[in-house]
């Protein structure tokens, strides 16, 4: 006798079907190294990688575990069909390293931008960005209002990316990026240097009536979630845009570029002794 396919079993299948077609192969990028022994080189090498992919445990993936957390790499697991797309079709062995495109800088490098300038700091802090098109086009407008520098968390965070240099347009090679353990702590070193935090929230102040003339370190939400509820506390102000319209956020690429233009904006009209509100 025949047994009747279960609805749940048809739901499995389609979702498996749609997980396949989103990795369908492609060729890989020309950042990518493939397999135990050649990211177990590269990692012994110490050349400049932005992220591990895995899939599994055990004996030479586990090795590979540990060189990345000795050399501050970000690991993350990922199933077959990520690692192939990523891959191209080659043979992966179940890893795969994602190389950096650029050399992350620190927190003093990043102030020393503004102390060289003479100006306040003006930093662009992204929590959880994970959308590389979005981390690239958030660096974009950072270098164009002349911000100091980009700080990201290690984790659940987009990277210096090829994708993140092409959305960028080249800006990713002149604005420095600190890539970070733990952002809250970075916030904390930031305000004991007498940085000033601004989330941006909806339930903020208005952004054309916050003063961002001082020291600024302007801290830019997740795509789906906004700010994390710890970075919110670590914040000393939030401020928000006005939405008008039935949709209630904006890509956070875009809220991004409107609030680092209201910061120029400030600075611009009080080096010319005008007024700021």
């Amino acid at each position: 006798m025949t047994r009747k396919r279960t609805k749940g079993a048809g739901l499995f299948a389609r979702r498996k079907r749609n997980m396949e077609k989103k990795y369908e192969n492609t060729a890989p990028a020309e950042d990518i190294i493939c397999g135990r022994n050649p990211v177990i080189e590269a990692l012994k090498s110490g050349a400049n990688l932005d992220t591990i992919y895995i899939d599994g445990s055990g004996g030479s993936l586990n090795l590979i575990r540990r060189l990345a957390k000795e050399n501050g790499i970000v690991v993350k697991d990922a199933i077959d069909a990520k690692l192939s797309k990523l891959s191209g079709g080659a043979s992966h062995q179940g890893v795969v390293a994602v190389g950096a495109c650029g050399e992350y800088v620190s927190l003093d490098d990043i102030l020393a931008v503004s102390e060289k300038k003479g100006t306040p700091p003006f930093i662009i802090i992204c929590d959880e960005i994970e959308d590389p098109h979005n981390l690239g086009a958030i660096i974009r407008t950072a270098e164009t209002s002349g911000a100091d520098g980009v700080i990201i968390p290690k984790r659940r965070s987009a990277g210096l990316n090829a994708t993140v240099f092409k959305t960028s347009a080249g800006a990713a090679s002149y604005v420095p990026v600190a890539r970070v353990s733990n952002l809250a702590s970075a916030i904390d070193e930031l305000k004991e240097r007498g940085v000033w935090i601004y989330g941006t929230d909806a339930s903020g102040n208005d952004y054309t009536s916050t003063d961002f003339t001082g020291s600024c370190g302007l801290v830019i939400g997740s795509e789906g979630f906004g700010i994390s509820k710890l970075i919110q506390k670590k914040c000393d102000f939030m401020v928000k845009l006005p939405m008008l319209g039935r949709i209630n956020s904006l890509n956070a690429s875009v809220a991004a570029g409107i609030f680092m233009y209201e910061v120029l904006r400030q600075r611009n009209a009080g080096s010319q002794g005008g007024s700021n509100a």
